[in-house]
């Protein structure tokens, strides 16, 4: 693409692209882009950026209020092991990308697959960008009540993506025990654990 500016709507009038070339396409799409951004005081500074595009995602925290528990799972991370995890295992939420499904059925989704579990009634409790410096990701959080009535199949995931899922349930006091001492650190993880810590499963379980 030749260096020209291209036309930004007016809910962003503090960026003008200039350039936008493709670094990627193979698992995801790789960008950079060169923009003019207007800062505070009126001027404008030419910056460049590159984003990661793999889509939306969603996350769901399965609990059970009467026992006190969640279901998290474990698996293989390369990122993760590259960076200094000493076996790349993270135990995380149940999570994926949307993949042109609404949050609340890709979820679903999911769970199955990953957990054996069959989603009842997800409800969503937030939304966040999970490394906005350079990815484009949004994820959709969500929490689900569980009983092992709600167990349909051994989960695992599909090994067809290179998938090896463990299932893990723990008491919320332990998972949130494994946050402080590092054995979980996972952020979207983390974030629906501590907002279960502070909100209560009796709680979560009645709204």
């Amino acid at each position: 693409m030749h260096e020209s500016e291209i036309f930004v709507p007016a809910c962003r009038p503090r960026i003008r692209v200039v350039e936008e070339r493709l670094l990627s396409d193979d698992w995801f799409v790789l960008k950079k882009t060169t923009f003019d951004f207007q800062r505070r005081d009126g001027s404008w500074q030419r910056q460049s950026r590159e984003t990661y595009d793999r889509g939306n995602g969603a996350v769901l925290l399965l609990f059970n209020a009467e026992r006190g528990t969640v279901v998290l799972t474990r698996q293989f991370r390369f990122p993760a092991y590259v960076n200094g995890c000493a076996d790349g295992m993270l135990v995380e939420a149940c999570a994926g990308l949307l993949e042109g499904e609404a949050p609340q059925d890709a979820i679903r989704r999911e769970v199955a697959e990953e957990t054996g579990f069959e989603v009842r009634a997800p409800r969503k409790v937030f939304e966040a960008y999970m490394s906005p410096g350079s990815v484009t990701e949004k994820l959709h959080f969500f929490v689900a009540e569980y009983d092992e009535r709600d167990r349909r199949g051994q989960g695992g995931g599909d090994p067809g993506e290179g998938e090896d899922i463990e299932v893990v349930e723990l008491p919320l006091d332990e998972a949130m025990r494994q946050v402080a001492d590092g054995r979980i650190q996972d952020g979207k993880t983390i974030m629906l654990l501590q907002h279960a810590a502070l909100v209560g499963l009796r709680q979560l379980s009645a709204t």
